[in-house]
């Protein structure tokens, strides 16, 4: 308890509180509710099959909906603070969440995909994506049409981004490696939506990040807003006319905010904002700040009028006007983090145009990029799956020994044209360059040297509604055996497998369920963990004390 209030005391003579002394009149409000711990929330991923039994078991264990939340799916408080769960709970909590039907995600950190409000079939950016929650929750938007390129600077975090999404079991996104302020112009014709998630000093982070109180000091934001402002340009230049870009921070600090959007509105004057607060209209928030002190680092505030002009509040009215229509989300206001979000329309209307693009290459025709990166499969490895699988979906790839499935629009990017830095040659299409692309699309199967190995237990279930080709109809209870943990000879479970041998999928005719074996002298499951303690909690099977690794 003593180091508690000792914590709290810290808080209340950090240079961040008194900061908020300046930026509210009643911020003794705002500090009661910033450093108590967050609760635990999670976003509901309406991609998957089983997202409403999700939401009923959510709702089971003493989950509540977050009320504002008005994004495709659902999202959730949990009754217990972040990290709290206890038993079996936090095991099957833990395994939706590997398995992508959930995502754990800060409440707030929701936000700008709800506003950025990406449709069906658009070409959109996430400039600044790891660890990739908000990629997945615009691939939800996208539901499974379109594409999200999803970029991250750190080489280092870029493993992380490209889990989640495997995780998270979507089409349609592209993991790219790119210092936002000098992303390629690719594809030329620009990005339908941009989301501009901006690194920051993290001040409205408290609640989960307590060292905030002790390291913030006002510098902190001017030191950053440079490189905000060069990523916001740069997306407003990949945007297409008509397009929509949302800038966010988690900061509480107006150098960070709406001088770096006032910034963007001064270099371009086409653009305008449009009101963060219709877009997400149940959430109790504030408007943006059209006047703002600039503070120095013992908290006082600068009268030096050499002060750059990008910190200071815009001059120009039509400029200052707009900026109420930006959200201030404080502490106790969301009853969790603190935020801050711009929606920024580029005017006019854009027609889009309708790209062909081959299903597959020739064998002259593959491109010359390193056979590191994805490359969509050739007519030899398209034959060579048929033989497998019958059906070969439209829109594979192959990087290495995985099959990836993707979106017909990325191979309108990977297709473009664009011209080699630094010089007049134009670089054709049908290779990634100058994109530097890590992953894309869905992990459907694996090769092994060059031949098909096995189909890929966290695709199972989409793949089998497309393939003619390794799909065996069994009943509920030969499905429910395998899982509990049974492993009966082949001719023991269906007679039409008794001549198999190799990977197979079994699907139940009474509602569909997927699963992945291995058939050999016994029938294998090939399940992950977390997958396979899903499914048991969804058919009502308990859990096996071992289970086989895919």
């Amino acid at each position: 308890m003593r180091e508690k209030v000792d914590w709290v005391g810290a808080a209340g003579s950090s240079l961040l509180r008194k900061a908020v002394g300046y930026w509210r009149d009643d911020s003794d409000l705002w500090f009661e509710h910033a450093y108590d711990r967050l609760p635990e929330t999670v976003r509901v991923n309406p991609l998957s099959p089983n997202s409403e039994w999700v939401e009923s078991w959510l709702e089971s264990i003493g989950c509540t909906p977050i009320s504002w939340f008005n994004g495709v799916g659902s999202a959730w408080e949990m009754p217990f603070d972040r990290g709290k769960a206890e038993g079996e709970t936090k095991k099957l909590l833990a395994a939706l969440h590997v398995t992508g039907r959930l995502t754990r995600q800060e409440a707030v950190s929701m936000l700008p995909v709800i506003a950025l409000d990406a449709q069906p079939g658009e070409v959109t950016l996430d400039m600044c994506a790891s660890p990739g929650s908000k990629t997945t929750q615009i691939a939800e938007h996208l539901d499974d049409l379109g594409v999200v390129v999803a970029n991250e600077v750190v080489r280092g975090r870029v493993n992380l981004l490209v889990s989640n999404i495997q995780r998270h079991r979507s089409q349609t996104a592209i993991v790219v490696n790119h210092d936002a302020r000098h992303f390629p112009n690719v594809p030329e014709s620009g990005y339908d939506r941009i989301l501009v998630d901006a690194p920051c000093t993290g001040s409205g982070t408290t609640r989960k990040n307590p060292d905030v109180w002790r390291r913030w000091k006002p510098n902190s934001g001017r030191s950053m807003q440079k490189l905000q402002i060069d990523i916001l340009d740069r997306a407003v230049k990949l945007t297409k006319t008509g397009g929509r870009i949302v800038y966010s921070t988690c900061s509480l600090d107006p150098l960070e905010n709406e001088a770096v959007v006032a910034e963007i509105l001064r270099r371009f004057p086409y653009l305008s904002l449009s009101s963060a607060h219709h877009a997400i209209p149940n959430l109790i928030a504030s408007e943006g700040f059209r006047d703002w002190p600039i503070l120095d680092d013992d908290g006082s505030i600068i009268e030096n009028e050499e002060v750059r002009e990008s910190f200071l509040p815009p001059i120009e009215e039509k400029i200052a006007e707009q900026l109420s229509l930006c959200m201030r989300v404080w502490n106790d206001q969301s009853q969790g983090g603190g935020f801050f979000l711009a929606v920024i329309e580029k005017s006019d209307s854009f027609q889009k145009k309708k790209i062909q693009v081959q299903e597959t290459l020739s064998s002259d025709d593959s491109p010359i990029d390193k056979d590191t990166v994805p490359q969509p499969i050739n007519e030899n490895q398209s034959e060579m799956l048929s033989q497998h699988i019958g059906n070969v979906p439209d829109n594979l790839w192959v990087r290495g020994r995985k099959v990836l499935w993707a979106t017909p629009e990325a191979k309108m990017i990977w297709n473009s044209e664009r011209s080699r830095r630094g010089g007049r040659t134009r670089i054709p299409g049908q290779r990634w360059r100058p994109l530097s692309v890590v992953h894309l699309g869905q992990e459907v199967a694996h090769l092994r040297k060059g031949e098909f190995e096995r189909i890929v237990g966290s695709a199972a279930g989409k793949l089998a509604e497309t393939i003619e080709m390794g799909v065996v109809e069994v009943s509920a209870e030969c499905i429910d055996s395998l899982l509990a943990g049974n492993e009966p000879k082949p001719e023991e479970l269906s007679s039409d497998i008794s001549q198999i041998r190799g990977n197979l999928l079994l699907r139940d005719t009474s509602d569909g369920t997927t699963i992945p074996v291995w058939i050999g002298g016994r029938v294998t499951l090939m399940l992950r963990t977390s997958e396979h303690i899903v499914m048991c909690a969804l058919r009502g099977v308990i859990f096996p004390s071992k289970s086989e690794e895919e």
